[in-house]
């Protein structure tokens, strides 16, 4: 389709999808959605003694937990070596590239008398000229790119503006290494190409290596493709995001009980902004987001701006799907074995008539699961020592006069529920928390749950008494 978007997301597979490169793949994603184009996945591993099929894993798993569906099947860049190589061959023949037989004690030379003059190491070109005819024998020669030598190399960037490099600082870089392996930065130029990416997003990181590929796709006379180079993300204090900072993979956050869709806004807000609207759709996002609005200055990462806004996506959530989304985190979360071993059903049902009080309360879903942990409890349930000192401070008593009132109850709901106990702390001249209070710890074992009149409906007239009973012993 002329004039398609075709962005690429190409992240290394030597660990899980990291907080940064996630935000990278969610600006890609966003901006060939708004563009009505297409994201591709390429997956650079040829680095066979760092990349892990798990790591692959994680990484996929990742995109499609936030919601980043790339088009197409995944590339493999090793599975693209032998087209590298063609492209190594051609550029030798088209007078661009030129082997190199310099051994591994030339080049440390050329280092060290680099380092003694005070000048960045560059390879010095010796065999750039030289006759193939005075090629040593027994020596497997690198292939290496004819860098231009004279004026600059303009990379056109749509958030860092025209970057100038001097072309006396791009020396010929290695495309093809002496063992037959191409290198990072001749395999990148020839898959985008293949692939037809039309627009790179990725890390200001790589500003410099798009000067070395701009290089390249002239001198193979391919389009360059535009190039958008977003700010690195750095923690609170200004410093390069660690983990301390929360710099953590996208698995970590589904454990910690975070919301895709409000990971993906947050992110979104990470360089990028639509007015004050801190709180955005998917669907906005995709509507508002053009690469060129990114900001050039670093984002800073805050984890308490994140668990605002998780808190704000379980407030208004749908209660149906923040059952789904809880019980989905059951296996990835700490101690989730503590619920699913208990899930059936009825806790199911439960869970979805408890949402609107249990959502409340939490900021994330670790949260929302803590909340809930009472409709999973077994009788008789284990009570905290602070619900326990309310149950022994006189709180049995006031069961005790409860109980039989609750007993006569036919309609189990809130509202004929709620009557009984505010009449019985009238009758006996108790505020209501002195009421509450104890059957709260009753109920849940606890000092702190929805409302305790939630509570006694949620978990039904049979399993609520029950749960009286047994500490009135």
């Amino acid at each position: 389709m002329p004039g398609e978007i075709i962005t690429r997301f190409a992240p290394s597979p030597t660990g899980f999808l990291h907080i940064g490169g996630a935000r990278t793949a969610l600006f890609n994603w966003l901006y060939a959605r708004h563009t009505g184009g297409r994201m591709l996945l390429r997956i650079e591993d040829t680095d066979r003694s760092r990349n892990t099929p798990e790591a692959v894993a994680a990484i996929l798993e990742g995109l499609q937990w936030m919601g980043l569906q790339w088009d197409g099947e995944p590339v493999s860049q090793y599975a693209r070596v032998d087209r590298h190589r063609e492209i190594a061959e051609e550029l030798l023949r088209r007078g661009e590239a030129y082997r190199c037989y310099a051994t591994p004690e030339e080049l440390e030379a050329m280092r060290e008398k680099a380092r003694a003059e005070g000048r960045p190491p560059r390879y010095d070109g010796r065999w750039r000229d030289r006759d193939p005819s005075k090629a040593p024998t027994g020596i497997a020669p690198a292939i290496r790119i004819k860098a231009p030598r004279v004026g600059a190399t303009v990379v056109a960037d749509r958030v860092q503006g025209d970057v100038t490099f001097p072309n006396s600082d791009l020396d010929d870089f290695i495309i093809l290494r002496s063992d037959g392996n191409p290198t990072y930065m001749l395999a990148v130029v020839v898959d985008d190409h293949d692939m037809g990416v039309t627009d790179i997003i990725r890390g200001d990181d790589h500003l410099t290596n798009a000067a070395r590929q701009t290089v390249l796709y002239n001198a193979m006379g391919w389009p360059v493709p535009d190039m958008a180079h977003i700010p690195l993300i750095h923690g609170t204090d200004g410093g390069k995001l660690s983990k301390r900072h929360g710099a953590l993979g996208a698995e970590a956050y589904r454990a910690m009980g975070y919301l895709p869709q409000a990971l993906c806004n947050y992110l979104a807000r990470l360089g990028w902004s639509h007015g004050d609207d801190e709180i955005m759709s998917m669907e906005q996002m995709i509507a508002w987001f053009d690469i060129a609005d990114v900001n050039k200055g670093a984002a800073r990462f805050d984890i308490r701006k994140l668990e605002a806004i998780n808190g704000h996506y379980i407030r208004n959530g749908d209660e149906a799907a923040l059952t789904d989304a809880l019980i989905a985190l059951f296996p990835h979360m700490d101690g989730g074995e503590y619920f699913t071993e208990r899930l059936n059903d009825d806790i199911h049902a439960k869970l979805v008539t408890a949402m609107p009080g249990l959502k409340e309360r939490a900021k994330t879903l670790v949260e929302l699961a803590d909340g809930a942990r009472f409709l999973f409890a077994n009788r008789p349930l284990a009570i905290e020592e602070k619900a326990r000192k309310i149950l022994d401070d006189g709180g049995r008593s006031v069961l005790a006069g409860l109980l039989p009132l609750l007993e006569t109850i036919d309609d189990w709901r809130i509202e004929p529920v709620e009557t009984v106990v505010r009449d019985f702390a009238e009758a006996q001249a108790l505020k209501l928390g002195k009421v509450a209070q104890p059957l709260r710890a009753a109920l849940t074992g606890r000092t702190t749950s929805p409302g305790v009149f939630d509570v006694l409906a949620v978990l039904g007239k049979e399993e609520a008494l029950g749960r009286i009973h047994d500490q009135l012993g």
